[in-house]
């Protein structure tokens, strides 16, 4: 049975879903070498943000297929280590999505009325109420800086209060900014012209200190900012000096540089500064969510599924993956079954789309393609993250096309490989929204489902030929389920596909090619 290891506090919902496929282990508070100890035994590591999966630890852990990080970020794992060890790593983008969103808008909130200290005041035995003269949002101009699900939410809502809305994100068009009622600018000049300025993007190289000195002083001097995304995007040194000289009016931060916050000047600041340790995602809806999600994407992944959010898979996103799950076994089923027909080193496959299927993108297919297509030399060390690059690491060319004419199904894929031994084709398409057919065998047409074990013929269409082929399998013990023929002229050329209900014997290709008219066979284990 796998083993999963939860360092960090989850949901009870997320383990039990967990529980129904693995062993799962709930150690918190583990230092990283005690960690580097433990994870060689694990095929799957779930976290939260207070583990810090390193290279070193991924490294260690020769088994993980998985590392899940139940929240949006994925900031406290290195990917691209990951990455290279074939492990996948998903996170739960809209699990909290709603919770930050109305965190943000409350430190917003809060921050214009002074409810911080107001409370505290009113607790401590006083009235003070002139002391908190507050500011409104209504009319006031709000600065989106990233228009993600969290930072359409907080717009959304923040339209609906009656604000001006200013966003600044260069992955968006203007007509989805505009939808959300939005007026997408540049950066400089959301930062001159926003009263209200908050924060919903990753950090990353670019965005690190993003909100510097300069940009501090480019603010009006009323304007206050808030930030829940990521700390370090605001450069907390310059935002001190920013507040001490009434450059800007106020700020509130949920994340920080460092967490814990430690003695951070800016606990000396008044009621121009609210600080909240890290609650974007502290509701109790937030944390069941994105504890069930990412259980799920860890139990489809130990089962030989796709994840549905995994960061380091090339272009397949939740969207992606939703309407392209059932093609992606079709192409890894026909990218299994055409390496084990070519045998040998591959040099080049092609993944042709065709019909509809033209339409859709083709980089989770030529993925899902490769793994198939690996899955024989390599086995379990072969997946979605790590198929390109071994692919690559072997020279074997991708090349992608698109077929727009339409076949005998709406839309299939035909895959074609070049290698030491010669070529071999097959194309296969969905037969209502699940089920696999191989639709042709080297330019034979053919229907039929791929089955656990099958045997493929090239031989003379000649009278007899399925009888004897029929016959000496009969002598070996071995049960045919079910057999078709793929010709293009009678008499011509053509494949037999027979479905067995059990592998064949040691020795017996070598038998089946003796049968006369019969020139060459293949055995396939899917």
């Amino acid at each position: 049975m796998s083993k999963v290891l939860v360092s960090d506090q989850i949901d009870q919902a997320g383990i039990d879903i967990l529980s129904q496929v693995a062993q799962v282990d709930v150690k918190t508070g583990l230092s990283p070498e005690e960690l580097v100890q433990i994870i060689p035994e694990y095929d799957a590591l779930m976290i939260r943000s207070g583990t810090r999966v390193t290279q070193e630890i991924i490294e260690a852990g020769t088994q993980l297929k998985i590392i899940g990080r139940a929240g949006v970020g994925v900031d406290n794992v290195d990917v691209p280590a990951a990455t290279r060890q074939g492990i996948v790593v998903v996170n739960s983008p809209e699990g909290n999505t709603i919770a930050a969103a109305e965190h943000a808008l409350a430190m917003m909130l809060a921050l214009s009325r002074h409810i911080p200290d107001a409370n505290q005041s009113v607790k401590s035995g006083e009235w003070k109420r002139s002391s908190f003269i507050g500011a409104e949002v209504y009319k006031k101009t709000l600065g989106v800086v990233g228009l993600g699900k969290i930072g359409s939410h907080v717009a959304t809502a923040a339209k609906a209060m009656g604000m001006k809305l200013l966003a600044y994100d260069p992955f968006i068009s203007h007509e989805r900014a505009e939808q959300l009622g939005c007026r997408l600018v540049e950066m400089d000049l959301l930062l001159q012209e926003a009263d209200y300025i908050t924060l919903h993007i990753p950090k990353t190289p670019e965005t690190t200190h993003l909100i510097d000195k300069a940009a501090l002083a480019s603010m009006k001097p009323t304007a206050r900012i808030i930030n829940c995304a990521r700390g370090g995007i605001v450069n907390e040194a310059d935002l001190m000096e920013a507040l001490q000289n009434h450059q800007i009016a106020g700020a509130a931060l949920d994340v920080y540089e460092t967490e814990p916050l430690g003695d951070s000047p800016l606990k000396s600041l008044g009621k121009e500064v609210i600080l909240t340790p890290h609650l974007g995602a502290s509701t109790a809806e937030a944390q069941i969510n994105v504890a069930i999600d990412v259980a799920e994407q860890i139990r489809d992944v130990l089962l030989g599924l796709p994840a549905r959010s995994a960061v380091n898979i090339p272009g397949l996103g939740p969207d992606v993956l939703e309407e392209l799950k059932p093609y992606m076994q079709l192409a890894e089923t026909l990218g299994n079954l055409v390496g084990q027909l070519a045998g040998g080193r591959v040099e080049l496959l092609n993944v042709r789309l065709q019909g509809e299927l033209a339409t859709n993108k083709s980089q989770p297919l030529v993925v899902a393609a490769l793994k198939g297509l690996l899955s024989q030399a390599l086995r379990e060390r072969v997946n979605y993250v790590n198929a390109s690059l071994e692919a690559k690491e072997r020279g074997i060319r991708v090349i992608e096309t698109r077929d727009a004419a339409i076949r005998d199904y709406a839309g299939s894929l035909h895959l074609e490989v070049k290698g030491s031994l010669g070529e071999h084709s097959v194309t296969g398409a969905l037969l209502g929204d699940r089920e696999i057919r191989l639709t042709d065998i080297d330019e034979f047409p053919i229907n039929v489902p791929p089955t656990q074990h099958m045997l493929f013929t090239l031989h003379r269409d000649m009278p007899g030929i399925i009888g004897k082929l029929g016959s000496l399998l009969g002598s070996f013990n071995v049960n045919i389920a079910s057999m078709q023929v793929g010709r293009k002229i009678v008499r011509g050329d053509a494949v037999m596909v027979l479905s067995l209900d059990d592998p064949l014997p040691d020795g017996i290709l070598t038998e089946i090619v003796k049968v006369p008219g019969i020139r060459d066979a293949y055995t396939v284990t899917l």
